[in-house]
């Protein structure tokens, strides 16, 4: 029996035919055919069937229709030029470029430039204030920029901020390549060379403001000589301090100054009260030279007025008025001087006078008693005349 001989049943019996295949269990009594099962979505159809859509609207197999071409070139070309709207805002000046060239400004609000490549607009923040901290921050320090030298050659490590805002936009995008940069550099230039001309202490002390001020205006007027457009608004120094590596001989420096400021003013003080002093001791020997030249003037002109008394008396009596003034000069003579006056008359009897008869006396002491008191003088001494 050949193997593909399906006449023969064989032993096994017939084999199924081609609806036992179809429908393998077997139908029970009274019921129609089962369903179909559920098919899926048919994804290749669905792809035909779109690519066909797309082929009909650009004209089928033979090429593309000039409607749908004239549409497509015109919906390019409406978004292309769309694209030159833009927005300035209130803070804000655009700076429009013509094939890279400078074109115009614009104002804040809705504007349009032609669309790129042709026109570029580049909008600049020109009212917001910026600002570039110099030296370092409070945490990280930079010696290359902090350390500077001072006037009197000694060396102060110094942070600052500027505080700036941009004047013409122009002139800030197309002057230097790097604005910010550009303000960085000046403003660590300048602080240097006005840091340069002051003293240490000056600057530690009371300078700080007018070296802010001077800072400012330097740096103002180099950005104006560059043509950068910016207007520096402040210079802020944050700390000025000696190095750390220097701040035991700096307080040693400025111990000794304090000594020596101290010295100074203790010979100002002797200085002032030693001048005090002579120019007391001139004013009183003025004021004594002047009472006695006015003495002296009024004792002159009393002499020369009683002279001429004198003289008009005597031109009247000259016998009389010389005698009168013989008595006179002769009392004010022996007033002044010891006297001893004896009255016998005819004695021969030696005298002997005390020992304190012929001592200095003075005008008031009262006159010396008379030998009378003595054996060798009977008599008493008349008074004095």
């Amino acid at each position: 029996m050949p193997w593909n001989d399906n006449a023969n049943p064989g032993p096994w019996g017939s084999p199924p035919g081609d609806d036992d295949r179809r429908d393998p269990q077997p139908k029970r009594p009274g019921r129609g055919p089962p369903p179909p099962p559920p098919e899926g979505p048919d994804f290749g159809a669905g792809l035909e069937n779109m690519r066909r859509r797309v082929r009909d609207a650009f004209g089928g197999p033979g090429g593309l229709r000039p409607q749908v071409l004239g549409l497509i070139a015109g919906a390019i070309v409406a978004i292309w030029a769309l694209s030159g709207f833009y927005v300035v805002q209130p803070n804000e000046e655009a700076v429009v470029t013509t094939f890279g060239a400078y074109s115009r400004s614009e104002t804040p609000g809705l504007r349009y430039h032609l669309p790129a490549p042709i026109e570029r607009a580049e909008k600049v923040a020109v009212t917001s204030l910026n600002r570039i901290d110099i030296g370092g921050a409070a945490d990280a320090d930079v010696p290359q920029e902090s350390l500077m030298l001072t006037g009197d050659e000694n060396i102060i490590d110094l942070d600052f901020s500027v505080t700036w805002r941009v004047a013409d936009a122009r002139q800030y995008l197309f002057a230097t390549r790097n604005p910010d940069d550009s303000v960085k550099a000046v403003g660590e230039s300048a602080m240097r060379e006005v840091v340069g001309k002051m003293p240490l202490q000056q600057i530690l002390t009371r300078g700080r403001g007018q070296l802010q001020t001077d800072v400012a205006e330097l740096m103002q007027k180099t950005l104006d000589s560059w043509g950068v457009g910016v207007d520096v608004v402040e210079v802020q120094i944050r700390s000025a301090n000696v190095p750390q590596d220097v701040v035991g001989a700096y307080r040693e420096v400025a111990n000794a100054g304090q000594d020596a400021d101290s010295a100074v003013n203790e010979a100002n003080t002797y200085r002032n009260r030693v001048i005090n002093e002579a120019k007391g001791d001139a004013a009183k020997i003025i004021q004594s030279g002047q009472a006695y030249r006015e003495q002296a003037m009024r004792e002159a002109v009393g002499q020369a007025a009683r002279f001429d008394q004198i003289y008009a008396e005597y031109r009247r009596a000259p016998g009389v008025t010389r005698e009168r003034l013989y008595l006179e000069t002769m009392e004010r003579v022996l007033n002044r001087s010891n006297k001893v006056i004896i009255g016998a008359k005819g004695s021969t009897a030696p005298i002997v006078l005390p020992p304190d008869a012929f001592e200095r006396r003075t005008a008031a002491a009262p006159a010396p008693a008379t030998p009378a008191q003595t054996p060798a003088a009977p008599q008493p001494a008349r008074p004095a005349q």
